[in-house]
């Protein structure tokens, strides 16, 4: 596979790493079940309805890596790094 480097405004990101990235991700709120709406996009933010006081520390540690970020306000898990929608 051709190793294709994207950019988004702050850094530059290897495609399948960002790919593999949000696919670990979803397999880590995956585990926190919300099967009716668990993900909507506006404009450049991916937001996964995952309630953030469901999420142990662990995971929560792990998706601040992978670029999710808990939204208080919003109830769930936004991303910016994903790029648009």
């Amino acid at each position: 596979m051709q190793n294709l480097i994207i950019r988004d405004r702050d850094n530059t990101y290897n495609k399948e790493k960002v790919v593999r990235d949000l696919i670990e991700a979803l397999i880590i709120f995956l585990k926190y079940d919300n099967k009716q709406s668990p993900t909507n996009c506006s404009h450049d933010c991916l937001f996964v309805d995952i309630q953030p006081e469901w999420v142990s520390k662990e995971d929560k540690k792990r998706l601040d890596e992978l670029g999710f970020f808990p939204d208080e306000e919003l109830e769930g898990f936004n991303s910016f790094k994903f790029g648009s929608c």
